[in-house]
């Protein structure tokens, strides 16, 4: 199971994904700007939005992977945790957790709930991360 396909285009093992309206609106913004058109993730976020599921309303769910949402997750080959959390691409920074949903990890988790998993490679190896809870944005 991988977040992508050779071609780009989410596998048809994907794991589905859930957004908010309010997430999705402003993640289209964020595509819609100057500063993040051509950037590389950009084509990336854009599939995902186009196939999530939409949720009404601003709520969001308290285990799916939203915008500021903190994210647990363990890689199933090492058993190492990680916490994250999804940011916009300005409040970036790595070495806090605070991972850009245009980075290919964040976008992969985005609309993931509790329990999904996503196959991520990273320095020539592939980490298969499994959600273990979600913590909304003003529950950190």
């Amino acid at each position: 199971m991988s977040s992508q396909s050779k071609s780009g285009l989410p596998p048809s093992d994907a794991p589905s994904i859930r957004l908010t309206a309010h997430d999705l609106a402003r993640l289209e913004a964020v595509l819609d700007s100057p500063a993040y058109r051509q950037h590389p993730g950009t084509a990336a976020l854009q599939r995902e939005l186009d196939r999530a599921e939409v949720l009404p309303g601003a709520e969001q769910a308290a285990d799916i992977v939203g915008m500021n949402a903190r994210v647990e997750c363990v890689d199933e080959h090492d058993g190492s945790r990680h916490i994250l959390t999804l940011v916009y691409p300005h409040e970036a920074d790595v070495d806090s957790g605070r991972i850009s949903v245009l980075a290919p990890v964040g976008t992969a988790l985005l609309g993931l709930t509790v329990g999904q998993r996503i196959d991520w490679p990273v320095n020539g190896r592939t980490l298969r991360l499994r959600v273990l809870s979600v913590s909304p944005p003003d529950a950190t």
